[in-house]
């Protein structure tokens, strides 16, 4: 059996090698002379799968290791015959992890102590945007949720969802659907002009979900205007060749790897693993946490005299600080146009390995039970 692998995807080897050969490939210049002879074909979101790409091939069976599907023709693999699978969730806690961490920062850019002061709305309440919800109300802050779909399918919700415009009076709006054009409830620019329009500079919009569902065009006209708000940018509209003048424009830019922790990728190898041993008749003999290394930080320790929001924010950037991803990011961007889109990608391939938070080991002595609760909420092992 052949399988064609999209080369950044982590260990094939390990989950694959027993199954047949594996050749690795550009997910973002694959072709169809890559897929060809191919049983088992294996992409992430930078590989469109679609007639193109698989008409006249062997492939029977298609795996994406990313939590979206909006790179994949779904109905033309269904009339196909040809086996699918996505790794739905896989990487929502990476994401979560990384909206803390731009909270934090935020926060501290505020000159906010209690982080949890804010108000935040959540649009797109899916696995990403369910998990930040759910972390963010046990750590005390007011959130509100908008998603119609959602809200269409659970009509006995009451008050458990609002609408976009009241969404985008919150303090920080954060963005987490998936990318749709035909449907009731669009969401490819779905942040226009207008909604752009109604939001201030006591505000920061965060988009770690997918880039198109910001109208770019509008976005850099608003940053230039009087009274615009922060932005956090993870994903872009035209990736790789994003417009190097809205990453300057942006307060944080960072090259789509909010989901890109080493727990989360692994997660993703190891769902499509599942997938396919289910689908050809294997067992299933490995689970990703067999593989995981161990952290290059393991322990940190906090006392009585430690300030409580001030320890929270300590351990969130011992494993992640965005502002090392936004500086490489700017630098990539001064590299000659033509050469732009190749160093987006490069950032992404040669991504540093980031741990999640489950990885770090919070030792407290003599701590209150509120930073207690609070590190269990995000997600810190706790040894008290």
């Amino acid at each position: 059996m052949l399988i064609v692998a999209d080369e950044n995807i982590p260990l094939l080897d390990a989950f694959f090698g027993d199954m047949g050969e594996i050749r690795r490939v550009s997910g973002r210049t694959m072709c169809p002379e890559d897929v060809r002879d191919a049983d088992v074909l294996l992409v992430r979101s930078v590989t469109r799968v679609n007639r193109a790409l698989l008409e006249g091939s062997k492939v029977r069976f298609v795996g994406t290791t990313t939590i979206g599907t909006d790179h994949i023709d779904l109905d033309w693999l269904e009339k196909s015959g040809i086996g699918f699978s996505a790794a739905p969730g896989c990487n929502a806690n990476s994401v979560v992890e990384y909206v803390l961490a731009v909270l934090s920062l935020y926060a501290e850019r505020c000159v906010v102590s209690d982080w949890s002061r804010f108000t935040v709305g959540i649009v797109g309440v899916g696995n990403v945007g369910s998990e930040l919800a759910e972390k963010l109300l046990r750590l005390g802050f007011s959130v509100k949720l908008c998603d119609p779909p959602r809200a269409e399918r659970e009509p006995d919700g009451g008050d458990t969802f609002v609408g976009l415009d009241e969404v985008l009076t919150c303090d920080i709006v954060s963005l987490h659907t998936p990318l749709t054009r035909d449907t009731e409830h669009p969401t490819f620019h779905m942040i226009g002009e207008r909604e752009l329009a109604a939001l201030t500079s006591e505000q920061l919009l965060i988009n770690a979900g997918r880039g198109e569902v910001i109208d770019g065009t509008a976005l850099s006209k608003r940053l230039d205007q009087e009274n615009a708000p922060l932005v956090a940018l993870d994903v872009w509209e035209h990736e790789p060749r994003i417009d190097p003048e809205l990453v300057d424009k942006v307060w944080l830019a960072t090259p789509h790897i909010a989901g890109y922790s080493l727990e989360g990728k692994v997660q993703g190898t190891e769902m499509i693993y599942q997938a396919i041993s289910k689908y050809l008749g294997f067992p299933v003999r490995k689970q990703a946490g067999q593989f995981l290394p161990e952290p290059a930080l393991s322990k940190v320790l906090f006392t009585s005299a430690a300030d409580e929001h001030a320890a929270i924010r300590i351990a969130l950037r011992a494993c992640y600080d965005p502002r090392q991803d936004d500086a490489r990011l700017r630098k990539a961007m001064k590299v000659p146009a033509d050469e732009r889109g190749s160093a987006f990608d490069q950032l992404r391939r040669d991504y540093p390995i980031r741990r999640e938070c489950s990885s770090l080991k919070v030792q407290l002595k003599g701590t209150s039970k509120s930073l207690q609760d609070s590190f269990r909420a995000i997600g810190f092992k706790l040894k008290i």
